[in-house]
């Protein structure tokens, strides 16, 4: 493929990102507990795997499909990515992140009796949907993230098998998500994490730095073990992660 302009990538991030927080936070803001016919847990935690399949295929190409600040400083320690693009694609993954939590918060607010809750945000201890406490949300959110970027490494790596690495995504973000959501609501994700809780407000965004650093400090560990595990730094699967032209020794 040509070079891609990092305009048209970092859109391609900004649009991944939005659909990602758009329809997982969506399921669990409109469907998770609808009357009767709620998708509960497991429909939630669907969503968000599907949201990243679907980008992956969508605009994958274009941007290597991180919509995540924590997939990319992970993937920049695995060796997949230099350093110019971590600014850029953050900026538009939490842009868009935040744009779709506004676009959500219009459609929710349209129910007769709608009361905001916490808005599919994050937390731990008292805002953690089990009340778990602070350790144990950081244990999740770190070994979470940290093995989301082993299979994203290496499902994307050469010798991985061609046009499948979306689908390895897609459902090992649904398993993180059927683990973890009733410890933190799963975050893995500091963009997903952000939008929502700027409309939760209050102590959501007081509890916004841990689903920022616990998940960075796993993604680069996870970033960091598949780089030692031999996994190359260049992948021709497409979509892919990481394109040849992304690569840096």
């Amino acid at each position: 493929m040509p070079p891609t302009n990092m305009a048209n990538r970092a859109a391609a991030e900004f649009l991944g990102t939005f659909w990602l927080t758009f329809g997982g936070c969506g399921s669990a803001v409109l469907a998770a507990a609808f009357p009767a016919l709620g998708i509960g847990f497991t429909g939630v935690a669907l969503a968000f795997g599907l949201t990243v399949l679907t980008m992956a295929y969508a605009v994958g190409p274009i941007s290597g499909g991180h919509f995540n600040p924590a997939v990319t400083l992970g993937l920049w320690a695995g060796g997949r990515i230099p350093p110019s693009y971590i600014v850029p694609y953050i900026v538009a993954q939490v842009a868009g992140a935040i744009v779709a939590a506004a676009v959500l918060y219009l459609i929710a607010s349209g129910k007769p009796g709608f009361e905001l809750g916490g808005f599919a945000s994050n937390g731990f201890g008292e805002l953690s949907p089990g009340k778990y406490s602070l350790v144990a949300c950081v244990v999740m959110e770190l070994v979470a993230t940290a093995f989301f970027l082993l299979i994203i490494m290496g499902s994307t790596a050469p010798g991985a098998p061609a046009g499948f690495a979306p689908i390895a995504i897609g459902l090992g973000l649904t398993l993180i998500h059927l683990i973890s959501i009733p410890v933190t609501n799963t975050s893995v994700n500091p963009a997903r994490s952000t939008g929502p809780a700027l409309f939760a407000g209050g102590a959501y965004i007081g509890q916004l730095w841990m689903f920022w650093v616990v998940p960075i400090a796993g993604g680069i560990i996870g970033g960091f073990i598949a780089r030692m595990l031999g996994q190359e730094p260049v992948s021709t699967d497409k979509p892919r992660i990481a394109s040849a032209e992304d690569a840096v020794s």
